[in-house]
């Protein structure tokens, strides 16, 4: 052994890279690549196994719960190298991160490394030079209360998951899932599709006007009607779901009453009735937990959480912010005065209060002792320092954070906010009252640096709705004062069901819950979403109709198991585990087992499933729509029966197919009919392919309508074994087969449109550098291209026949967008270019501003500006980059192999 050698492993590259540069010679820093151990599969248990106690769960739960695990196939190769350096050190360091995780990560290191030299824990927050250094000088033993904390939730979720997602297999579908969080996450977003189907839209009228203060300079100013003869006039807020009025105290307005005010207030004489001035006063948010941090990068990023997570470990793992798990909003000392110091030199020394603030709040079964997440250090870099060495996202939400921290320590925003009402008596001797409000902010305070984000609200056009534009100003008036009103309005409205779940609105409602933990959110929607359950239309979560059927199987067969509450008290549990406070096993053994009083409170999981008696497929699958329809969630996907309608010949009912695209509070009773009535029976015949002579038809499927080619079926020699008719039936001609264009619908296809889609893919051409040939194609979400395993959408299924190769590799060329995602539009349009005859337009993109006429793009030189650029400069860099031979592939860089720090010491 050389001497002096220290082993530090950590969980990933980035993370081993960043410290290892801020350590001496003596450290070797290497990356376990996050868990190196797991529950195996059962069917991936020795055979010796696979009939013991734990052949089901790889958990004998009869035997206090213990655990068997396997190295992971993909790590038994780190395994091996981690063991050879530790040979060859004389310490080891787990550096893992300071959470449940992580210490389950490090836990696991040290079973399976086995060391005979000292082990010692390091923990940090953050990854910066003198963070690191503070670490080494502070290292600990490992705590066994967080190992068991997450030990027990993984055996709760194989538990969970091995008895409860089978009975999905049987009665649903295969390959389903049931989770403690996501099977609850799900039921959220299904019930809150439930209400919207259930909603009962009202009609209301309100009147606006235009005011101005009479024999005055003042600007004038919109009021709108809030009383008629003493009641307050009914807005969005008064109604309940159903449709009905919350109380009879207020005045609903119809159309025809409105309209009569209007008319009876064209001549009447406008005062102020009341006015009211009272200090204006907000205070800044406080600085990111998990939670927050997903929810605001939601709304003003729109990044996923999954995304989100994604970038913040980047950031975190090279030492730009502090760690991204964390549900404390408090800051160190240290960066409290970091951000006030530059606060002040920023904005100015009046924009910080006299006293630090302290945030000491914490969410719902908040855990762990991190800071908030902020930028790292003692002196916050800005984001304009950071901006050339982070990419988009990186940079979009390191200055997310970096505002948040710095505004966090900021003064309060002040100013006035002023009420008045406006009275008149109309024609007919009704009193009337107009209200306005306006917030003038005379001191920004941490607005300077930043404002959070808003959840969109369903009641926005409502007069209560609270006025939180900037510099909404009224003019100068009194009591008494004279009015004089025009553009009076009769405004008609209704009532809006309540809004679906967004990423950010989601995570807040689960952690508001105290439902799962905010480390975990990202991975909650992203399973759903995986799993089929729920789909994202813009940032609105629609539940599918599988999900429907689930929810409902859980909550008639398992209520308790996706109860909001028992949900949650289950996290407190565990997080009683992790504090020593309850003993994992007897806990484990009363979710199992039961309690042993045999009442049905007491009932564990095991006894649950084994007496779930007869679980009615067919009726779990269905869903009511009404009028005698009923949807059925089928193998192949949702479909309509018309119990109603008169029987087919062979005595079939009615069948419909539900597009995929259309939300479940979409499909109303008429809409059902519409889909019942249009769709052919069966399949449409279109005529046969002149060249390979099948008969070609179209029909409509789970995704929709689509055309096909019908082939002879195989021939089969059945004097072969079943699973040699298998193997042939599997490897018989498949027919050719393509979605319809959304321009087209079963009853217009033709034959030459279903020989027109049949023949995609279109190869487009092949990639001068690579060599890979791209290739045109129609997909389930539409038109793309495909260049080996990368594929860009296309702006319409025209482009499909239509791109060229040079657009192709034009498109090539750009950042790749996430599905869904569009263009942003150009920073500028310069005009046509004289040689490819495309407009020249001024984009921006990963790596900065550039021109582009669609197909050859060329990046702004540092002394040209979006703004500032010509169109002859614009059209003499894009002759520049076409004269310019095109850039060769750059070859990977050759290493010698890798040595070693101990080898080259000897």
């Amino acid at each position: 052994m050389s001497a002096g050698r220290k082993l530090v492993i950590v969980e990933s590259p980035a993370k081993a890279r960043t410290i290892a540069g801020y350590l001496g010679e003596e450290y070797d820093v290497e990356a376990s690549v996050g868990h190196i151990r797991d529950l195996p599969q059962p069917s991936e248990l020795p055979a010796d196994m696979k009939k013991g106690p734990f052949g089901k769960f790889a958990v004998d739960v009869d035997n206090g719960f213990a655990p068997y695990y396997v190295v992971d196939a993909d790590k038994r190769k780190k395994v091996s190298e981690l063991k050879k350096l530790l040979k060859d050190s004389d310490e080891l360091f787990l550096a893992t991160d300071e959470d449940r995780e992580g210490e389950a990560i490090a836990w696991h290191l040290l079973q399976e490394l086995k060391p005979k030299v000292p082990v010692k824990r390091m923990v940090f927050h953050e990854i910066t030079r003198e963070a690191i250094q503070r670490a080494l000088a502070n290292t600990r033993e490992l705590d066994d209360r967080l190992v068991d904390a997450q030990e027990t939730r993984r055996i709760l979720d194989r538990l969970y998951g091995y008895e409860v997602s089978p009975v999905l297999w049987r009665k649903v579908r295969q390959g389903l899932s049931a989770g403690r969080v996501q099977s609850v996450a799900t039921r959220l977003v299904v019930e809150r599709e439930r209400e919207r189907m259930a909603f009962v839209a009202a009609d209301y009228w309100d009147v606006t006007g235009t005011f101005a203060v009479q024999d005055s300079a003042e600007p004038s100013f919109n009021a709108r009607l809030s009383s008629v003869d003493g009641q307050r006039v009914a807005s969005g807020r008064d109604f309940l779901d159903t449709g009905q009025l919350r109380a009879a105290d207020v005045a609903h307005l119809d159309e025809a009453r409105a309209t009569s005010l209007v008319a009876g207030l064209v001549d009447a004489s406008f005062s102020v009735a009341s006015l009211e001035t009272k200090p204006y006063t907000r205070r800044p948010a406080a600085p990111f937990t998990t939670s927050t941090l997903q929810q605001e990068a939601s709304r003003k990023l729109r990044m996923a959480s999954r995304a989100t997570m994604r970038t913040a470990q980047g950031l975190y793992e090279n030492g730009y912010i502090t760690y991204m798990r964390t549900d404390s909003s408090s800051l160190s000392t240290q960066a409290i005065d970091a951000a006030r110091r530059q606060a002040s030199e920023l904005y100015g020394a009046e924009y910080v209060p006299d006293a630090p603030r302290v945030y000491t709040g914490k969410a719902k079964g908040a855990q762990e002792a991190h800071e908030a997440i902020r930028p790292a250090g003692d002196h916050f870099r800005t984001p304009a320092q950071v901006a050339k060495e982070l990419s988009g996202d990186q940079f979009r939400l390191y200055e997310l954070i970096w505002k948040r921290t710095v505004a966090s320590q900021m003064a309060d925003a002040r100013g006035q906010t002023a009420s008045v009402r406006l009275g008149a008596t109309a024609a007919d001797g009704t009193d009337v009252l107009f209200s306005a409000s306006g917030t003038v902010i005379t001191f920004r305070g941490f607005l300077a640096a930043y404002e959070e984000g808003r959840d969109v609200s369903r009641y926005s056009e409502d007069a209560e709705a609270p006025a939180e534009k900037d510099d909404a100003r009224l003019p100068k008036m009194a009591e008494g004062d004279p009015l004089s009103a025009s553009d009076l309005t009769a405004d008609g409205h209704r009532t809006s069901p309540p809004p679906r779940f967004t990423e950010a609105s989601l995570v807040k409602a689960l952690e508001e819950r105290g439902i799962g933990r905010p480390s975990t959110y990202a991975a909650t929607i992203s399973v759903i979403q995986d799993r089929g359950y729920v789909t994202g239309r813009g940032q609105a979560l629609v539940p599918s109709w599988l999900a429907f059927a689930v929810t409902r199987l859980l909550e008639e067969n398992f209520d308790w198991l996706v109860d909001y509450d028992f949900t949650a008290e289950m996290e407190e549990d565990l997080d009683a585990i992790a504090a020593g406070d309850k003993d994992r096993v007897a806990w484990l053994s009363r979710f199992y087992f039961g309690d042993g009083s045999g009442n049905e409170e007491g009932e564990g999981l095991r006894d649950l499933v084994a007496n779930l008696g007869d679980i009615d497929a067919r009726e779990v699958n269905s869903i009511p729509i009404g009028e005698g329809i009923v949807l059925r969630v089928g193998r192949y996907g949702p479909y309509l029966e018309d119990s109603l309608a008169e029987p087919a010949e062979d005595g079939t009912t009615r069948r419909a197919s539900v597009p995929e695209e259309l939300a479940p509070d979409e499909l109303t009773v008429a809409k059902a009919r519409e889909l019942l009535e249009t769709q052919p029976e069966g399949d449409q015949v279109l005529g046969t392919d002149p060249v390979a002579g099948t008969p070609i038809v179209a029909r409509n499927g789970r995704y929709g309508p689509y055309v096909t080619e019908i082939l002879p079926d195989p021939e089969i020699d059945t004097s072969l074994s079943a699973a040699a008719q298998k193997r042939a039936l599997a490897a018989a001609p498949k027919p050719r087969t393509a979605s319809l264009f959304k321009s087209m619908s079963l009853q217009s296809v033709t034959l030459d449109d279903a020989l027109m889609l049949l023949s995609l893919p279109r190869v487009v051409g092949v990639d001068p550098e690579s060599g890979t040939e791209i290739t045109a194609q129609n997909g389930r979400y539409g038109p793309y291209l495909k260049k080996g395993t990368d594929s860009r959408t296309l702006a319409s299924e025209e482009a499909l026949f239509s791109t060229t190769l040079d657009e192709a590799l034009a498109i090539y060329a750009q950042p790749k967008r996430g599905r869904g995602a569009t263009s942003a539009p150009p920073l500028r349009e310069l005009g046509d270019d004289p040689t490819s005859e495309k407009p020249i337009t001024v984009k921006e993109g990963r790596f900065g501003a550039y021109v582009t006429d669609g197909v050859t793009n060329r990046t702004l030189p540092r002394d040209l500006t979006p703004e500032s650029i010509t169109r002859e400069q614009a059209i003499e860099l894009l002759v520049e980059k076409r004269a310019s031979a095109p850039a060769k592939k750059k070859a990977p860089a050759k290493r010698a192999p890798a040595k070693s720090k101990a080898a080259a010491k000897k």
